[in-house]
């Protein structure tokens, strides 16, 4: 030590000081969290059940969206069907609290954030896994109908097309089966779509044959088993008006019957029957 120095003091352990963590900023917005209840069930299940998912969701995002996000992120079994994404294939058609609606053409933004929301498959056919229905059956009904599955080259509109080639926009989607209140009571009843397509067939035959179309038509649980709900029009996503279409359908089996009738001699047409004196007119009173 040098002479003159003050004498150190001795070092001893130097206390750390505290340090604040510095404030994350987030990068970006942070994208909001919508809740689901999903309906599930697989073979091995004895009954469908739901399942709860948070999915955070960004601007524009749509109810098919977040189930391909659960499915890619949380659950790689859920089982979804989807194709085109733009509301043109059909085959995303679930029920979305309890209303048919195809999942790519319903935004997020337009359902409550109150409660979960509920995704379950379309009612009245069978499941096949999770939200995806085995559609089979549902297209037998339009071979039933008599309905060309393609058009073919050269055909000609026929005279009032106009509503036939409307009719043409079904995509099959299925969600005017679910939604009918018949179907569900009633296994049997053909459904608004095939009717819509039967007369799409009468208003635009093409040369086939309207007998057996117009006979299926007229069965117990055809047309006349159609109680003008309307809930086939209201969720149809096409605009296709089924419900419309059923009902003109009922007008040509009801004159389609009336003929037959008199062809048959069934009915007596109006005339002097014996013992009667003339009609004022000549018309029958």
């Amino acid at each position: 030590m040098r002479r003159g120095a003050a004498p150190m003091e001795p070092v001893g352990p130097v206390e750390p000081k505290a340090v604040e963590p510095a404030a994350v900023e987030p990068i970006g917005p942070v994208e909001p969290v919508a809740r689901f209840r999903i309906s599930r069930w697989k073979k091995t299940d004895l009954k469908p059940h739901f399942q709860d998912f948070n999915v955070a969701v960004g601007p524009g995002a749509t109810v098919l969206d977040a189930l391909l996000d659960v499915r890619r992120n949380q659950d790689p079994s859920l089982v979804v069907r989807h194709s085109c994404m733009h509301a043109s294939c059909g085959t995303c058609g679930v029920r979305i609290n309890g209303r048919e609606s195809l999942a790519c053409d319903t935004p997020l933004a337009a359902l409550s954030s109150d409660k979960p929301i509920r995704v379950q498959p379309l009612a009245g056919q069978r499941i096949v896994a999770d939200l995806a229905t085995d559609m089979v059956d549902f297209y037998a009904r339009f071979e039933a109908a008599g309905l060309p599955q393609v058009r073919a080259a050269g055909d000609l509109v026929a005279d009032g097309g106009r509503n036939a080639s409307r009719l043409e926009s079904c995509i099959e989607c299925g969600l005017c089966l679910s939604a009918c209140p018949i179907s569900r009571i009633n296994r049997d009843f053909i459904g608004p779509a095939a009717l819509a397509a039967a007369s799409r067939v009468v208003a635009e035959p093409r040369g086939a044959e309207l007998g057996p179309v117009l006979a299926l038509a007229a069965e117990p649980d055809s047309v006349w088993g159609c109680r003008s709900a309307m809930e086939c029009s209201a969720v149809c996503p096409a605009g296709v008006e089924p419900a419309t279409a059923l009902l003109e359908l009922r007008r040509h089996v009801a004159a389609n019957g009336l003929k037959r009738l008199f062809r048959r001699g069934h009915v007596r047409k109006p005339g002097r029957g014996p013992g009667r004196g003339p009609e004022p007119d000549g018309e029958a009173i």
